[in-house]
């Protein structure tokens, strides 16, 4: 598979790598060899609103730029539902898909590669086994029903997106690093999952090497910006996935979880972004991810849409270290009504990073209001602290060893960047403690749960800063980078040593229009709570209405 070339490199006559004719090939099914995307014109692939109408364009609003509109933005669950019923085709929405994608790749640099071929392929696919449930449905008066054959797939025929930091059988899997990697043998069973549920996956998208920071920049694939305002960083590590999902490419994508890195890019592209419990989703075929810090979670519009596709993609094989039970309800049903009054826990008070990090004061009024509506729901709200100690010397031998795990893997170990080299020695050096670590995890999830015995949720923010404009966390030495991802992005972590559940929710805006967010913690048992809480935070903010390059004015 060919890469999508890097941001800016190719002008509006220039293809992707080895391309000829496209997607127009790929629409006619030749096999022209297209894997990548035509490069358009930068100028063109975004138009800010003010750009549109200048008559109407205002010196003190912020410009946010992007082409997505409400049309563009319907969810997985909308577009489930008129599949089903026969009023669009996953074709025409495949089509849809790839054609937003080539047109914002020179500018928005989601995708790191491209499947428009196999995907149109299973588009089809998808189209025959609807038509063919319909009419089983016809013949027999049933009016529920996927398929000819009567299993249920919630997302038939949905276009949907990967990280590349997993596999899918005919593409590599560089997670963000240079070289020529080789094509996956096979799909990762989170992959097989979302294909069993009917998903047409339209690409991966990118991540920075190993997933390491808060941003998605690097030499592999250049810049991917925010679809609310270019100039700043949808974050990281799924920093593509929540571009793409923001900016209306696709209606959800799949992203991973090890520090923060659903919830960082959700808080800051306006999304929900749901981080399971630690062995909902399996990490087969490996044990686990990043020695258990890292799992999988959807990236969303709305709260119903990521819980559908956690639906999909729960499951562990025996392969898994985590298997926790099913829950008691489907996560979709948990979306569908509102919890019991819950006693909700106020946190602005930050885990111990070894670093500075200050609360930005948007970021504080903006969770602080979310505080505000869920008390006028009927919530009991009071200020917490959960005592983490040092936790964060369970983290790090876990992450540094994880990274030296995947700095074995690349074919050509001398294009990885310094800061990575550097963090696979400390890996190295730090995995004789590994053990160790371990056996504290227990322990400071007794101490950490302790604040559930006075509140049933924690509300924190979901990180310390809004999003930094693109370039500003990227710095030369590990030292520097280290400094300023602590300072914009030190709450998320935590809840990865601990393997718990945690939801970011949309919190507003800045008064720039820029979108922060904030996250519902619990324990491990809290999955369907944490849903059920955040659907009724959606349905009184109503975030799923508001979309880049609308006007936004200023929350909190």
């Amino acid at each position: 598979m060919a890469e999508v070339a890097p941001l800016g490199c190719l002008g509006r006559a220039e293809v992707g790598y080895g391309a000829d004719a496209g997607l127009d090939a790929a629409r006619a099914g030749r096999d022209s060899g297209w894997q990548g995307v035509l490069m358009p014109d930068p100028q063109r692939a975004f138009v800010s609103s003010e750009d549109a109408h200048p008559q109407d364009a205002r010196p003190d609003e912020p410009r946010a730029r992007s082409t997505a509109t409400p049309d563009d933005l319907e969810g997985v669950s909308v577009l489930a539902e008129r599949l089903a019923r026969g009023e669009v085709t996953s074709r025409e929405l495949v089509e849809a898909a790839l054609e937003r994608i080539e047109a914002t790749q020179s500018t928005l640099n989601a995708f790191r590669r491209i499947r428009a071929l196999e995907a149109l392929d299973e588009a089809a696919a998808a189209d025959a086994a609807l038509e063919q449930g319909a009419a089983t449905r016809a013949a027999t008066g049933s009016v529920t029903g996927g398929t000819a054959t009567g299993r249920y797939r919630p997302v038939l025929g949905v276009p949907i997106a990967i990280k590349d930091d997993t596999d899918i059988a005919g593409m590599p899997t560089a997670f963000g690093a240079m070289g020529e990697f080789p094509p996956a043998a096979r799909d990762s069973e989170m992959v097989r999952r979302l294909k069993a549920a009917g998903a047409i996956i339209v690409g991966k998208t990118n991540t920075p090497e190993f997933g390491q920071w808060p941003f998605t920049e690097g030499p592999a694939f250049g810049v991917t910006r925010n679809p609310w305002d270019l100039d700043h960083s949808p974050g990281g590590s799924s920093g593509g996935a929540a571009a793409a999902v923001a900016a209306g490419l696709v209606p959800g994508a799949i992203g991973s979880d090890g520090a923060g890195s659903v919830r960082i890019p959700a808080a800051w592209t306006h999304l929900v972004g749901i981080k399971p419990r630690r062995g909902r989703i399996s990490s087969a075929p490996v044990r686990e991810q990043f020695n258990g810090l890292t799992v999988f979670g959807p990236l969303t519009r709305t709260v119903a849409d990521g819980a559908r596709l956690l639906d999909a993609l729960s499951g562990s094989l025996p392969t898994d270290r985590d298997r926790p039970p099913a829950p008691a309800e489907s996560f979709l049903a948990a979306a569908g009504h509102p919890p019991p009054r819950l006693r909700i826990g106020l946190s602005l008070h930050r885990p111990y990073s070894g670093m500075p990090a200050n609360l930005d004061p948007a970021v504080r009024a903006a969770v602080e209001r979310i505080a505000e509506v869920l008390a006028r729901l009927g919530h009991e709200v009071i200020p917490v602290e959960p005592p983490y100690g040092l936790l964060g010397t369970i983290f790090l031998p876990r992450s540094m060893d994880g990274i030296r795990d995947w700095a074995q893997r690349v074919p050509d170990p001398s294009l990885l960047d310094s800061r990575t080299l550097a963090n696979a020695r400390t890996g190295r050096l730090l995995r004789p403690i590994l053990p160790l670590t371990r056996a504290a995890e227990p322990v400071a999830r007794l101490n950490i749960g302790r604040v559930f015995r006075k509140v049933d949720v924690v509300l924190a923010p979901t990180t310390a800063t809004p999003p930094p404009r693109v370039g500003e966390l990227n710095r030369d030495t590990n030292w520097a980078t280290d400094q300023a991802i602590v300072a914009a992005c030190p709450f998320a972590w935590p809840w990865n040593v601990l393997g718990w559940p945690a939801v970011n929710v949309p919190a507003g805006f800045t008064p720039a229009g820029l979108p922060v967010g904030a996250q519902l913690l619990g324990p491990a048992t809290a999955e369907t709570r944490l849903i059920s809480l955040a659907a009724e935070l959606e349905d009184a903010e109503r975030w799923q209405l508001r979309y880049p390059g609308e006007r936004v004015a200023h929350i909190g």
